[in-house]
């Protein structure tokens, strides 16, 4: 089976000190004082409030005369106890919307958000195209957010270079908001496009900047460690991947939340994997699978259990037994969860890879039909995964002819993949397989589209001739 290079993707949300939402925060920090301080007065008058009632014990009445003529910007914990004496909401006095307004447009984000979880990529991506041409929710600090999950949706379909351009518009000079989580995805992105110097050069600048702002711990650091870990390891660094992604379990151990925790011992156990530590990747991933089951995180509990299944499959000997169970239960989950097809052609694809290990060619070979005629044309990486699988069955049995047919096949997939590092692996196991058959010439090919699809290539030699010592 081909070595996934999956990675957790997580975005969690900050908290802040003050109770306050975050967003509401982030707003505060950037509305004009003027603008603020007229729409407290406005509201003061309406509700027959003097400066010193507004106030009360949280604010002198200058203070509170110095906000109402934008001289002075009011604290998150100020400006939350006056909108209560107000009779009104923070959304309103920041955004200029009614309670309701603002509600509605939280609530029509939120569901957009569970679409995209959901794995609903298609429904998501209308609704939220439809809420970013919306003037009322343009008014609204959710406006970011929605950009946010549009360009989370391009990345899940597959459009890197659309989702690139929605998150550059929202990464900025400032470490800190939706920032944060903009740079994260799109460090994730340009990495996953390949162009692995940009995102390294992104995670380090927006790590910098935290710690420039004293923020040093915490799940923001440990997601953005691990995406530069991932990108590191994907350029060749891997021992420095390794210890960048060790620092960050350790970190996560100590200050991170469960789900910050299971993407740094997923991607952990990623990167032993492709290191060819089994052994040392499974206990990492049973680890990462315990933390997210703290969340309920279905559709990536599913995730990761398809991984974990795969990987002891790869032991030796083969865990059949153990990876058939985890396998079987993260069909059942991403069933629920209606996730992207991939994800259950790739959960299928190692069902039938257990199936064959565990002596049940025929099942094995209902599945790979199965999944050849759900989706052949969604992964090329799979599809030539099954291909392979198929030719390994009709070998098993004797039938060579069918076998060397299905390997062809697959060696016909991979070659319209190209250069894809992914691809590397499974030209390897093709060449071997291949060799088994007696197909010498296409073996000897399938090698060296393996060296190429991992950045080997054959260096310049000298146009002098070699003479060979004479005896």
């Amino acid at each position: 089976m081909a070595k996934s290079r999956k990675y957790l993707p997580v975005l969690c949300r900050r908290c802040t000190l003050s109770g306050m939402d975050p967003r509401h925060v982030d707003l505060l920090r950037s509305i004009d004082p003027a603008v603020l301080g007229a729409r407290i007065k406005t509201a003061r008058i309406a509700a027959g409030l003097t400066q010193k009632g507004l106030g009360a014990s949280d604010a002198t009445v200058s203070y509170v005369s110095r906000i109402e003529s934008g001289a002075r910007r009011p604290e998150p914990r100020v400006i939350s106890r006056i909108a209560g004496r107000l009779g009104t909401s923070v959304e309103e006095l920041l955004v200029g919307l009614s309670a309701r307004d603002a509600e509605a447009v939280l609530v029509a984000v939120d569901f957009a958000e569970l679409s995209l979880e959901l794995g609903d990529v298609k429904e998501a991506a209308a609704r939220l195209d439809e809420l970013l041409q919306d003037d009322l929710v343009k008014a609204t600090p959710e406006y970011g957010r929605a950009h946010l999950l549009r360009a989370r949706a391009f990345e899940a379909t597959g459009d890197l270079d659309g989702a690139i351009l929605a998150l550059e518009s929202l990464v900025g000079d400032d470490p800190g908001g939706q920032t944060v989580e903009a740079s994260i995805a799109l460090s994730r992105c340009y990495r996953e496009a390949g162009d692995l110097t940009r995102a390294i050069q992104i995670g380090e600048k927006i790590l910098a900047g935290l710690a420039d702002n004293g923020l040093t711990v915490g799940d923001e650091i440990v997601q953005l460690t691990v995406t530069v870990a991932a990108a590191y390891f994907e350029r060749g660094d891997t021992g420095y991947a390794v210890r960048l992604c060790r620092h960050a379990t350790e970190a996560a151990d100590r200050f991170g939340s469960p789900r910050a925790k299971a993407a740094a011992y997923w991607n952990a156990s990623a990167m032993e994997e492709r290191r060819g530590h089994i052994d040392a990747a499974v206990p990492l991933a049973k680890r990462a699978l315990a933390l997210l089951g703290e969340g309920q995180d279905i559709r990536n509990l599913g995730r990761l259990r398809t991984q974990l299944g795969i990987m002891q499959l790869q032991l030796d000997p083969p865990d059949t037994v153990q990876a058939e169970h985890n396998l079987e239960f993260a069909a059942r989950e991403l069933s629920l969860t209606g996730t992207n097809n991939v994800d259950v052609l790739r959960n299928k694809a190692a069902r039938a890879q257990a199936r064959f290990l565990a002596g049940d060619p025929l099942e094995a070979e209902n599945l790979l039909s199965e999944l050849l005629t759900a989706g052949a044309s969604q992964s090329p990486h799979i599809t030539a995964d099954a291909h392979a699988l198929q030719g390994q069955i009709a070998a098993a049995r004797g039938d060579v002819a069918s076998a060397r047919s299905y390997f062809l096949r697959a060696v016909q997939v991979l070659s319209g993949i190209g250069a894809d590092r992914g691809a590397g692996q499974l030209w390897l196991d093709l060449a071997a397989l291949l060799e088994s058959v007696g197909e010498l010439d296409i073996a000897r090919d399938a090698y060296r589209s393996a060296a190429v699809a991992t950045g080997l290539t054959v260096r310049a030699i000298a146009a002098t001739p070699v003479r060979l010592a004479q005896r």
